[in-house]
């Protein structure tokens, strides 16, 4: 028992150095199991909540008020449903949100009220172990809402070009990209009304993020402002690929999610290592 615990004093005191076993174990698997049996047993309703939201959108929007709008025009100019147009963003938003809300809210009461991270960053896991199986939960949960969402799309006629199947990698990186920096950004939440502010900054990207509607609605200026947050790329990259129009464009929508998780997953190793490894 006692060479249990030295032992486990000793990895703990390890990873407070440098190099990669300090923030690194390679047993990130341990994180997910968990999380799986624990959405098995009690989070399979608010998962499927979060499914049909979107659904609720495209009956709305796209059929409903797609039906008095007719068509409008892609990047290349051909006229497609309206229906067409939005429900690739909507995908975008799926995945968005299954990414955010499993990598914000559930990593909140772990880290807040069941004080979870503390333990396993007592054993042998490092943070980026933590970091990396809590992110692969949210892109898990992002990757089926935006599954489903694209088979709905599927039977509904709008998925416009073969391309589409490659809109299903895609949902998964958007949904690594946000679940990267969801998780750290979480870490500083200490109560109930701060977690309300991700609402927040999630609701207007919604709006504005030519999810409904071209870019070119806006002024020059916001549209700058609007290229630059990430649903933004996440809408154009989708949009492209279910509808067939490709281009150049598309490469530098990947880029940035590819960055965006680069970063996301070093913000939230130190922002964990910071935290429970002192």
């Amino acid at each position: 028992m006692t060479a249990g615990l030295d032992r486990r004093g000793l990895d703990r005191l390890d990873r407070r150095g440098g190099g990669v076993g300090a923030v690194y174990a390679g047993n990130s698997r341990a994180i997910v199991f968990r999380g799986l049996l624990a959405t098995k047993s009690t989070n399979w309703v608010v998962v499927l909540t979060g499914f049909v939201e979107p659904i609720f959108y495209l009956l709305s929007l796209g059929v409903g008020l797609g039906g008095f709008i007719g068509t409008v025009h892609d990047a290349n100019g051909h006229g497609i449903p309206y229906a067409a147009y939005i429900a690739p963003a909507l995908l975008a938003v799926s995945a968005m949100n299954g990414a955010i809300y499993d990598s914000t809210w559930n990593v909140f009461f772990k880290m807040n009220f069941g004080k979870l991270y503390e333990g396993m960053l007592a054993t042998s896991l490092g943070p980026l172990d933590v970091a990396l199986g809590e992110i692969v939960l949210a892109l898990l949960r992002g990757g089926v809402y935006g599954a489903g969402f694209l088979v709905i799309m599927q039977l509904f006629g709008l998925n416009l070009s073969w391309t589409a199947i490659l809109a299903l990698p895609a949902i998964l990186i958007i949904a690594f990209g946000f679940a990267s920096i969801g998780m750290g950004i979480t870490s500083y939440m200490k109560n109930f009304q701060q977690m309300e502010w991700i609402a927040f900054a999630l609701l207007p990207m919604f709006l504005f993020s030519a999810t409904f509607y071209p870019l070119t609605v806006y002024p020059v200026p916001i549209q700058w402002v609007v290229q630059a947050l990430p649903l933004w790329h996440g809408v154009e990259l989708v949009r492209g690929l279910t509808t067939g129009v490709l281009g150049p464009a598309m490469l530098l929508h990947l880029l940035y999610y590819l960055v965006m998780i680069a970063l996301g997953l070093l913000f939230t190793t130190r922002r964990l290592r910071a935290l429970f490894l002192r």
